[in-house]
């Protein structure tokens, strides 16, 4: 789980470090609200999780000056293969809707789109 969550983002930025300074490029990780809070889905996942960020963050502030954006998008439930078994448990999926501010699971296009904002010259102030 570390070298699919965490590490291999580090070393994918890393590696591309040279092409993103010439192109004034962007790093987008994809965390997840595990990496700052609890959902019981167990501490291995929430670790790497929180890893990607604090790379993250440190990868914004060490890229900056660069002209490298650096950020992480860290969504709650999203509705996908992995997560299916768990959000079609009646009981949980009332709890993650109970505390979730909008009532609902999140989609994956709701995601990408995000994504694709922070890819944008829009975002081009936000790391």
């Amino acid at each position: 789980m570390q070298a699919t969550n965490q590490a291999s983002a580090y070393h994918m930025s890393r590696r591309c470090h040279g092409a993103l300074k010439r192109r004034k490029g962007c790093v987008i990780n994809v965390s997840s609200i595990s990496g700052s809070s609890n959902d019981a889905t167990g501490a291995p996942y929430h670790m790497t999780k929180a890893a990607m960020e604090h790379m993250t963050r440190y990868l914004a502030c060490e890229w900056g000056g660069d002209g490298i954006r650096v950020n992480a998008v860290a969504p709650w439930f999203i509705r996908t293969p992995l997560t299916e078994p768990l959000l079609s448990q009646a009981p949980f999926l009332a709890a993650v809707r109970r505390v979730t501010p909008l009532d609902r699971v999140g989609e994956p296009r709701e995601v990408a789109c995000t994504v694709a904002f922070l890819a944008m010259d829009a975002a081009s102030y936000i790391t």
